[in-house]
This record gives C-alpha cells, structure tokens and sequence, in this order.
C-alpha cells in the first residue's frame, strides 16, 4: 500500500516538478514610470521618479505625431521597480524587449546592462549579475528615436518612439538554449531539401552551461506531425565544460511524403528541443519551435511557383501603427489585422519597411500567408559614421529572430534607396560618392544575407526609375520589386503597363514583383469625374481597377503588394488628411473602404463576394433639373456572373460583371433609400447585400417653394463632392452658370496686366499643403483663381452668403513624398481684393493672408438682399490674385 502510494505521489507530482524546472517566462508591462526628455541621473536606483507619468507597456511618447508634422524625436526615460521569487536565486534571469526605438540603454540598479541599436527587432540581455533577491530592483532605460546613424533615417512613415513591444522576465536553469543570441530562439531548423515525397530537417543551435563546474546533459529533438504524431526523435548526450557555449547540428533522418506547408494548407510541424541532467533526468530547459515543409522559386518568365505549383503572389503592404494608438499596440490588434487580411484572400504580404511584431509572422505560418520582410534602409545612404555597421546589425538580427518561419521566403534590405538621393544631389559630381557607398553597402548586406540564410532569396524595392539597373542595384539581388505609382504620382495608367513590359523585355532573366502601387482616397471627396490626386473614393477604385488586371494577366510578374493595407501615420504628409498617408484597403480603425471588396472579389476564388460599394458614399447629392431623378453610379464587387439591383423593392435590371464589377446608373431624388444587390452563386445559393443611402436633390433653377430650407454649398475649383465630417453637409463640384441656374461666370477678357501676367480668370488652383484652422482641408485645399464672380438666379429676400478662402501662395518647403507634380504659384506681392455682393463693395482691399496667415482657412459670411436680379458675387484683384476656395448660399427671408 505505501509503494502504491509513493508511486501515484510521483505520477502526480512529476510533471509539475518539471514544469518548475523548465524556464518561466512572463511579461512586466505593467506599473512603469516615464518621462518625456533626459535627465541626468535617471539610471541611479535611488533616483526620485515619483512625479513621472506611469505608464503600461507596449507605450509610444509619439501620439502627437497624428497631430504635429513636427512630432517629438529625442530622449525618453522608462523606469521600473520589480522584485525577484527566491525561487530563481539559483538561475539565469534574462530581459527581453521585444523593440524600442531607436536606440536603447538598459540599467538594472545603476548599472549599464547593455545597449542597442534598432527600432524593430528584439534584443536580450542576460540580467542574472546585476539583479537583487534581497531587495527591490530597479530597471530604467533611456530611448532615443532621433539618432542619426541608426535606420531609418528616412521615410514616409513616423518613426514612433518608446518601449512599443512586450518586455519579458526570463529564468532559466544554469544549462540552457542560448537566449543571446541576437534574441533568437536560440534554435535555427533548415529544411534543405524538400520535395512531395521526402524532406530533410536539420536542427542547429547552442547550448550554454552558466554553472561554474561541468555538467553532462541529454539533448533530445521531437519532431511532432501537423496531426500531433511523433514522426521522430533525435537524441544525444553532451558534456559541457563550465561557461561553455556548445553549438550543436542534428540532422534527422529524411521525412518521408511530408504534410507540405501552402497558403490552402499551412501545415506546421513542431520541433520540441528538451535538455536533462543526464542522471537525475531533471529537464533544464525545454523549447518548441514550428516549421513547415516548402520549396520555391521565381521564375522571370512564368512567374512563383510554391511546391511546384504556380501562385500568383497576390499581396499586401502592412505598416504597425492605428490612430491614434500608435504603434504601441497589444498582440491581438496585429492578429485582427491578419485575419483581416486573409479573410480578404491575400497569400503574400510584404513586412514593411520594417521587422513587425511577433505576432505577424506567427499569423502568417498558420494562416498561410507566404511572407517578405525587411530591414528599414530607406531613401538615401548617408556618410554616417555607425550607420552600415547598424543596418548589417538589424539583417543579422531580423533573420536569426524569424528564421524557422516557414512563411517567409524573402529578406530585403532596401526601399526607394535613390528616391532622396536623386532629389538632394544634381550633379554627377555630388552623385558619384552617394552611389559608391550605397552600392558597397548593398553588397555587404547581400553578403551577410546569404551568409545567414542560403535558402531564401534576397530582394530590394526599387522607385520608378531605370537608374537602380544603370548604376547596378538591379543585379545585386535574386529578385526586384517595382513601387510604381503610373497614374498616381504623374503619368497615366497605362504608363504601368508600359514600364513593366519595357522592364520585363530590357531584363528577361531577372524576376521582378510590384512591391507598391496605390492611390490616396478620403471618404469625405467623391466626383463623377474622378481625376490624378484628387483624393477621391472613386479615383482609387478606377486606378486599382487598372492596375490588378495587369498583375493578374502577366505571367512575368510574380505578384504585386498593395501599398498599404491601412491608412497609416505619416507625419510629414500633408495632402487631404494631414499626418496620414490614405492609400488604404481600410481605415485607421481598419472599417474597410468599398474598394476592400474588388481585392476580394478578385482573389477569393473559394466563396461568393457581393458588395454594394456604396458605404463609403451613403451621404450623396446632386443637382435635379427639373422633376427629373439625378443619375448618379453605384457600383458593386462581386466575383459572379450577374447581379440584380433593386432600389427601394424596384428592380433595376440584371447585369453581367465586368473585371469584378456592375455599375449601375441609379436614379436618386431627396429622401433615404435602401439598395440591394441579388445574385447566384455557382452552387445555386443566393446571396444579398445592401446599404443605405441618403440623398438630397439640389435644383438647378430655384423658384420660391425649392429655395427654403436648402443650403446651396459649392467645392468651388473642384470636380469633387465634399461631405464635411462635423455637420454632413455636402459640398457640390464646381459648374458653370447657366441662364436661370447658378455657377460660375465665364471670363470677360481682363487684361494680362491685371492677374499679374501669370494666372488667367476662372483658373484652378490646388494644393496638398495642409490647411490650418478646420477640419475641411480638402475644401479649402482647391479654388478658383482670379474667378470671374458667381451669380445665382434665386427668388426676390434675404439670403447668407458665405464665402471661403486661404491663400496658398508663398514659398513652401516640398517634401521628397510630396510626389503630385503641381506646381504651386508663389506670391509676388500680398494677394488682395475686394468683395462686391449685386454690385455693392462689402468687403475692402481683403487679404487673407493678411488677416489670418497663409495656409490659413477663412470664412466670410455676408447678409445680402436680392431684388429682382438673384445674388452676384465678385471679386476685384487690388494687388496680387483674389481666388476662392468655396460658397454657400441660402436663404434668411
């Protein structure tokens, strides 16, 4: 009976033991205190912090960078208090970050612990001689994301700063896998050779005896099927010395007919690697790491090919932050954004620019989402002394930590890198010494990139321009990706077309991949004639609508990589949103925009999609003449044959799809109606979706019964719709006056003499500087210069007119990612002019630039009778130009 007993004590209690045994791990996000700035003495463990802001982590100092274009770059402290369990008195204790940008000090009780350099990757440090058990420990840490010699130094994304990852407390046993080694797993598993019937696994890595005295230990590898079978284990005894660091290299024997990892079936295998005291059997350390079994190639002519079956790479670019978080964002926040990602039907996505959360890469090896990550070298390469050595340190850094990802298959190590450098020097004389070091240090990665990896490809993104291949980047790398921006950024689209085909036939041997394309959208502008940079929902679709065509037609492209998957921040971007760059599928809150849906409908082979592409346009209006409805598109994505389309229970007809949509002409009048598109899937089933929209009819002729109550709003100088985001009140695109209607007058022949000899009458004008003092930038953003005036054929009373302005027209600073070709005109003299209400001057020698400061937005309102002959406005230039950004009429009495 005692035996009986003695042995159920042992089965209970083992598996317990050994859990003890093995190393704990746990986060201390909690409880930090932090200060904005430096201090001295802030390292010192008796150092006052009391009056510091406390904080959790993952934590950003940079949330002003949403709304500063001048957002903080400097020092911040962190500081900690922890205590140690008795119980690891007799282990190793290691922290962890998993990033904090950009360059990072660690103290543990006033001493210097390490340092590193990099914002996005991870860094380790063993802790155990600098930690207390009989006293509170003290953690600070000093961030710095201003520095100079560390990438990115440039780029069209914020480069938030703070501990914005996890941090870890680790213990483990004196004998165990090799924590530092560039804060890797400390285990690397290269599957060699890989086909449907057979497969090789080796398993290399480092044990470490931190025990003073010589200890013999059994290392043992189970390799466990994706069905939880045990395929093999590998097993061995190692003698370690005291303080060795002991590199092992197991190889396993070959896996026959192995569960292949693919985007339809990502099968992981688990690899658990376990050391034990040889004699007491004890586990001293115990780790599990996934793998998966795929082979790969690119080929120039016939495209990706994965397990020997050809993929188009169908992608997307994904920056880590979220308005107006930041980047300090929890695990499941990078998660949603995977599943977001692939409930849309992506296989490929392009980490940029920058080594991302764990999380990312973990979703990708079980979602199946093949994978290409890079390093942040961006734009230039400046003579920076610490500056190649940092970015050689974050290549090695960013492999080793996500080397045993099955879904990665390509590491990059440069962006754009003559974009900037092609802007700042002219000459061949500057150029030659920038392109000399930029191409050593191309090498030098690539070099070091092989070195670490043998089995996966290299890659560079390249901006539109043949320079990369003349100065010989292009031959650098296995493949080259082409951020092309035909139609966006100048040019037409079918300037794509053309530059991949030339590519393709200048460089038939070298496999290329659209590694950006996309086009800037701002759900509060639409138009009906969508144009190049206007920010319109409707000038994304079409450019989006152009350019997954041709991806998807040629072979000779591998794939391509929407940039972005999200509205994200970018401080030094003014434009329509300012601080975000707005190419997104979604928005800052992830909400997607109608366009999500066309990638969708394209790439989702494997169920039905219908969309009715009208959320990000349910607040319309128009212009009625008449009792006629207004004409006005709705489109919807969908990957079936036909839909029907009915508007308030009435049909609208049947329609066949075309590049994944139907567009219908739908008549609206005033009032809320509901839409709803109807169709069959392959399988027979039906499927509907529908939306809500509201719509307000503006007549083109006014009489005494249509004017009360409407409030005539003109986007003057524009062809879009402007929905305001205070008030919804939606702002009508710019006409001509017709007799009996509204608009603006046609030009009267004013002399050159009076516009200066450079702006004529009625002239369009733009901006993408932000616009200070609202929230309607894009409103104020176009305008009419020198506009001949305004009239309205209203009835006889009292009416408010408002009248919107701000002078844009003075020297501004334009930025490398200010890409739009316009050409703002400069001010000579102060801009002014008088305003004339039917004829009568209310308004003298008005500047707005005066008044309220350039890039500033005004309003006038002005209280104006009309007597027969409706409300004519005017503008009459006194000095320099006049120009309007926007009118609104409506009627007091």
């Amino acid at each position: 009976m005692k035996h009986r007993l003695i042995l159920a004590f042992l089965l209970l209690y083992c598996p317990l033991i050994s859990l003890i045994a093995q190393r704990e791990q746990k986060t201390i996000n909690d409880g930090w205190r932090f200060y904005k700035g430096d201090i001295t003495k802030a390292e010192e463990s008796s150092f006052n912090d009391k009056d510091w802001e406390v904080v959790s982590i993952p934590h950003t100092w940079n949330t002003d960078a949403y709304t500063h274009k001048d957002y903080y770059k400097g020092k911040g402290w962190y500081r900690k208090t922890f205590s140690l369990p008795q119980s690891w008195k007799d282990k190793q204790i290691f922290l962890k970050f998993e990033a904090a940008s950009k360059a990072a000090q660690v103290y543990i009780n006033g001493q210097l612990v390490g340092e590193h350099r990099g914002g996005y990757t991870a860094f380790t440090f063993d802790a155990t001689p600098y930690c207390s058990f009989t006293s509170p420990n003290v953690i600070a840490v000093c961030i710095d994301n201003g520095c100079i010699d560390i990438p990115p130094i440039s780029g069209d994304f914020t480069f938030f700063g703070g501990i914005y990852r996890d941090v870890w407390l680790i213990a483990t046993h004196k004998q165990h896998i090799n924590l530092t080694n560039m804060a890797s797993g400390g285990i690397f598993i290269q599957t060699p050779q890989v086909s449907g019937k057979e497969a090789s696994l080796t398993i290399k890595g480092e044990i470490k005896n931190d025990a003073p005295v010589k200890s013999q230990v059994e290392l043992e590898h189970t390799i466990i099927t994706p069905n939880g079978d045990i395929q093999q284990k590998i097993k061995r005894t190692i003698r370690l010395n005291a303080g060795e660091l002991y590199a092992f290299n197991d190889i396993a024997k070959t896996i026959i007919n192995p569960q292949l990892w693919s985007p339809e079936s990502p099968n992981l295998y688990k690899v658990e690697t376990v050391i034990r005291d040889s004699k007491t059997k004890e586990i001293k350390d115990k780790v599990s790491h996934y793998t998966g079994f795929r082979w790969f190639r690119f080929d120039a002519a016939e495209g990706f090919f994965l397990n020997d079956k050809p993929y188009k790479l169908r992608g997307m670019c994904r920056h880590q932050d979220q308005k107006p978080y930041g980047v300090a964002l929890l695990d499941e926040t990078h998660r949603r954004d995977m599943l977001l990602m692939k409930d849309m039907g992506i296989n490929f996505l392009r980490i940029s620019h920058y080594p991302q959360d764990a999380a990312i890469l973990e979703q990708c090896d079980k979602l199946g989402i093949l994978a290409w990550e890079e390093i942040p070298v961006i734009d230039i390469v400046p003579d920076t002394d610490g500056y190649g050595d940092a970015c050689e340190q974050n290549l090695h850094e960013m492999i080793r930590q996500h080397y045993n990802h099955p879904s990665v298959i390509t590491w990059g190590y440069m962006n754009e890198i003559l974009l900037v450098t092609q802007r700042r020097y002219k000459t061949e004389q500057e150029l030659k010494p920038v392109l000399e070091r930029t191409l050593t240090l191309a090498n030098r990665l690539e070099k070091a990139l092989k070195e670490e990896d043998p089995y996966r490809i290299s890659t560079m993104a390249f901006h539109g321009s043949n320079s990369y291949n003349t100065v010989g980047l292009g031959e650098i790398t296995d493949i080259v990706g082409w951020n092309l921006y035909q139609g966006w950024y100048g040019g037409t689209f079918s300037g794509f077309d053309r530059f991949l085909e030339d590519q393709h036939k200048k460089h038939p041997t070298h496999p290329m991949i659209v590694s950006e394309y996309g086009a800037g959208s701002d759900k509060r502008l639409h138009s009906l004639a969508p144009k190049s940079f206007d920010f319109s929902i409707e000038y994304q679709q079409a450019y989006l609508e152009h350019y997954i065509p041709v991806i998807e037609r040629e072979k000779y492209i591998m794939g391509g990589t929407h940039w972005n998957f999200i509205d994200f921040s970018s401080a030094l971007r003014d434009e329509s949103m300012p601080r975000i760059n707005n190419k997104g599928l979604v928005y800052a809150d992830r909400t997607p925009k109608d366009v999500f849906y066309y990638y969708k409908s394209v790439f989702r082979k494997d169920i039905p999609v219908l969309h009715v592409a009208s959320r990000d346009w349910d607040n319309r209006a128009g212009v009625q003449d008449g009792d006629n409805p207004v004409m006005q598109p709705v489109k919807i994505y969908t990957n079936l044959p036909e839909v029907e389309l009915f508007m308030n229970g009435t049909s609208l007809g049947k329609k066949k799809s075309e590049n994944y949509t139907v567009v219908y002409s739908v008549p609206f009048s005033t009032g809320e109606h509901m839409l709803r598109a109807v169709a069959v899937s392959k399988d027979g089933d039906w499927l509907e979706d529908g939306v809500r929209v509201r719509f307000l009819a503006i007549p083109l002729q006014f009489d005494k019964n249509s004017i009360n109550g409407v409030e005539l709003a003109i986007n003057v100088g524009s062809n879009c719709f402007f929905a305001g985001e205070e008030n919804n009140l939606v702002w009508l695109p710019d006409q001509p006056y017709v007799t009996g209607s509204w608009g603006y007058l046609p030009t009267k022949g004013q002399t050159e003499n009076q516009t200066e000899g450079r702006t004529k009458n009625n002239t369009p004008g733009s901006t993408q500087t932000e616009i200070i003092n609202t929230t309607d930038g894009p409103l104020f953003q176009t305008m009419q210069i020198n506009p001949a005036g305004y009239r309205f054929d209203v009835p006889d009373g009292t009416y408010e007119v408002e009248l919107l302005f701000t002078d844009i027209f003075r020297p501004t600073e334009k930025l490398a990612y200010q890409l739009s070709g316009e050409k703002e005109d400069m001010a000579v003299q102060e801009n002014a002019f008088h305003i004339y209400m039917n004829g009568v001057r209310v308004e003298e020698a008005y500047s707005p630039g005066k008044a309220a400061g350039y890039f500033h937005a005004t309003r006038k309102r002005f209280i104006v009778p009309a007597n027969g002959d409706g409300v004519q406005v005017r503008l009459e230039n006194v000095s320099g130009r006049s120009f309007l950004s926007g009118i609104k009429l409506r009627k007091l009495i």
